[in-house]
């Protein structure tokens, strides 16, 4: 097991539990003398100045904790930009299907990851191109999803689609998302898409509010390559990744969905599989 010397910690920020949290982490590691790398939001939490950018954190880092909800881990999730480094997920509230260890869990659950008694789950990204006549403009990978919409009072949108060249259909909905299995818990699960298992190769195709009725999603293989060709009006269709970036569509782009070869390196506590995580935040029956 390699002996860990220097972490890095990215935090949600305008967090009350944090205020109080990340404090007392800090001492905790000062300690066990762990070199510590935090973000400007961790910083202020602290009263220092001395944070770095979410991409700088994880440089020279060999662990990566991450304090705040889902929201905070993906963007962290592209912060790493596959590097081999597990992240270290704490709820600081809210439902949480990825960051799953529990503020009360922190110290007991951080002590056996550092004894090397943790246990990885592996989540493959998704890699996304844009593409505006025969040029690149922009390329991401998520964690989630990649999401075609509809801008803010447009009306529906059409969005041809293609699973490695074959025609699917011309969608007219508010929208489409494509997900990986971790983002089938996310917006394709309100907009009705299936749940799947988290190594599951597989990518899923939901229509948002889609107009007719029988448009219903749809699993792939997750090495087909999606194309998602919009014919929306400049500037009123929207493509997001992970919610939380993106750029406006002008008509005809095209967007192109393959399996990232990133991929992120999720600690999980021993105790809480797959199953566990889906009763506890999604409040199905206990036996």
């Amino acid at each position: 097991m390699q002996l860990i010397r220097r972490i890095g910690i990215i935090s949600k920020p305008g967090g009350d539990r944090a205020k109080t949290v990340i404090p007392e982490l800090m001492e905790w590691l000062k300690e066990r003398k762990i070199s510590v790398r935090y973000d400007r939001e961790t910083a202020e939490y602290l009263g220092k100045t001395d944070g770095v950018t979410r991409d700088e954190v994880p440089e020279q880092c060999q662990f990566l904790i991450v304090l705040g909800g889902d929201g905070t881990l993906l963007s962290a999730a592209r912060a790493i930009a596959g590097r081999d480094i597990p992240l270290f997920a704490v709820n600081l509230g809210g439902l949480g299907f990825l960051t799953a260890i529990s503020v009360e869990e922190l110290y007991p659950e951080l002590e056996r990851a550092f004894r090397g008694e943790h246990r990885i789950a592996l989540r493959r990204m998704l890699h996304c191109e844009l593409w505006r006549k025969e040029e690149r403009v922009a390329k991401y990978d998520a964690l989630n999803d990649v999401v075609v919409t509809k801008a803010a009072l447009a009306r529906m949108i059409d969005v041809e689609t293609f699973v490695d060249n074959h025609f699917v259909c011309q969608y007219k909905a508010d929208g489409l998302i494509v997900s990986t299995p971790t983002g089938s818990t996310a917006y394709s699960l309100s907009a009705g898409g299936p749940i799947v298992f988290p190594s599951v190769a597989a990518l899923c195709i939901t229509p948002i509010c889609p107009h007719m009725l029988t448009n219903r999603p749809v699993i792939v293989p997750d090495e087909s390559i999606i194309k998602l060709v919009s014919h929306a009006a400049n500037e009123t269709a929207y493509l997001t990744i992970d919610g939380q970036v993106g750029t406006s569509l002008q008509q005809e782009d095209r967007v192109v969905c393959r399996r990232s070869d990133q991929a992120i390196h999720l600690i999980r506590p021993p105790r809480m599989l797959f199953f566990d995580v889906l009763r506890e935040k999604l409040s199905w029956g206990e036996r």
